[in-house]
């Protein structure tokens, strides 16, 4: 019996220590997950400040871009040099091509989203410039330009589309 009872103390007096042990335990970690979440917020908070700049400067250039290779600015910003239409629509999609070549590093810094959108306003404008060379067969680069405007002026041309998810975008980010 009196070594039923000496265990039993021991027992008696282990009990509290394994309690404090295992309640210290979960103190501990629940503090070092709140001490890790908290680091990492302030290390993501102080890059952001870096590289929310950043990111505003690739809309912005993004936005440019869109603003060039919109075809009402494009005709008027690109005069053709000679009569040739061929010429002329090369030297249209030249020119976006140089425009999106410029500008191709942003999409490192906008949505996935929103840079196929940037790629499919880029696309469909040559695709609009090629189909108005091909619809003016007969007529010369003046006609061919006229067209070209005269389409954009019925609807919303493909960079305005782009640029309304863009501005979206960016609204988003503040």
């Amino acid at each position: 019996m009196d070594e039923v009872s000496q265990v039993i103390s021991y027992v008696a007096y282990l009990l509290p220590a394994i309690v404090v042990g295992i309640v210290a335990y979960f103190f501990f970690k629940g503090h070092t997950t709140n001490e890790e979440g908290r680091r990492r917020y302030l290390v993501q908070k102080e890059a952001q400040k870096h590289v929310l700049p950043l990111r505003l400067q690739a809309y912005e250039r993004i936005s440019l871009f869109l603003e060039r290779i919109d075809p009402n600015k494009l005709l008027v910003r690109v005069k053709p040099f000679s009569d040739s239409k061929e010429d002329y629509e090369n030297l249209l999609v030249k020119n976006i091509e140089q425009e999106y070549e410029h500008n191709l590093t942003q999409q490192i810094y906008v949505s996935p989203e929103c840079w196929n959108l940037v790629n499919a306003a880029k696309n469909a404008t040559i695709h609009v410039i090629r189909q108005g060379a091909m619809h003016k067969k007969d007529g010369n680069v003046d006609k061919m330009r006229e067209w070209l405007l005269q389409h954009f002026m019925e609807e919303v041309s493909p960079s305005q589309k782009a640029m309304t998810y863009v501005k979206k975008e960016v609204s988003e980010l503040f």
